[in-house]
């Protein structure tokens, strides 16, 4: 293990090696701002990145385009978002979904089987897509308390992932949670709101969310058109 201002050698933002991924590692990582990513045959990486890629909740953007998605879904009865019904679903999906410009995963069979174990125990959770019976879209991600980690989305029909997202969203005003990680800044995470702040701020962030009581996903009516918007 090492620290990430030891060495520079190693890439700015990984703070650890090795361990594993056991239920109280993980939960151990994410309230001290750390995440796992790491290729099939590496050691287990934790990183802890400076800047963070962070959507505010009130900086969402719910655009017109998406919002008219939305509205056609669930006016035709043809389609509806669940949350917690198909995780490991969810998570392989998002492990086997191809992407521009990436080659692989790093959502490998023991990653997936660790996210399965920390569903199970309570702090990992799926927002999912489904249309005319199948699922579609979704993604995974971990809380602690009001602190909530997305980690990855995967769609198989045109803006399914970010209905998925909206309904997160929502979910998330509803319950004051101020905002969602998202780990690392894309183009994609930007057009929807997210902006990068500095680590400091983050754990500042994190550390305050993390010691509210759990949040109600079973009793949540999950709704992707956002009210507050």
């Amino acid at each position: 293990m090492h620290d990430d201002n030891d060495d520079d050698e190693y890439p700015p933002g990984l703070v650890a090696i090795g361990g594993d991924l056991e239920v109280p590692t993980l939960l151990h990582a994410y309230r001290q701002g750390m995440f796992p990513w790491f290729s099939e045959g590496e050691p287990i990486l934790w990183w802890s990145l400076d800047p963070r890629m962070v959507l505010r909740v009130q900086d969402f953007k719910f655009h017109r385009s998406l919002k008219r998605v939305v509205t056609k879904l669930l006016a035709n009865n043809t389609g509806f978002v669940r949350f917690d019904t198909a995780f490991a679903d969810v998570i392989h999906a998002c492990a086997t979904t191809p992407r521009d410009g990436q080659n692989g995963t790093w959502i490998s069979p023991a990653m997936q089987e660790a996210y399965c174990r920390l569903h199970e125990a309570g702090y990992a959770h799926s927002v999912e897509t489904w249309m005319d019976g199948k699922l579609v879209g979704g993604l995974y991600c971990v809380a602690i308390g009001r602190a909530v980690f997305g980690e990855s989305m995967f769609a198989h029909r045109p803006d399914a992932s970010k209905i998925a997202l909206a309904a997160l969203v929502d979910f998330c005003y509803k319950n004051d949670v101020v905002a969602i990680d998202c780990q690392q800044n894309t183009r994609h995470l930007a057009s929807m709101g997210a902006r990068e702040i500095g680590r400091d701020e983050f754990l500042r962030w994190i550390h305050d969310a993390q010691h509210h009581a759990p949040l109600d996903w079973k009793s949540h009516r999950p709704n992707p058109l956002c009210s507050f918007t």
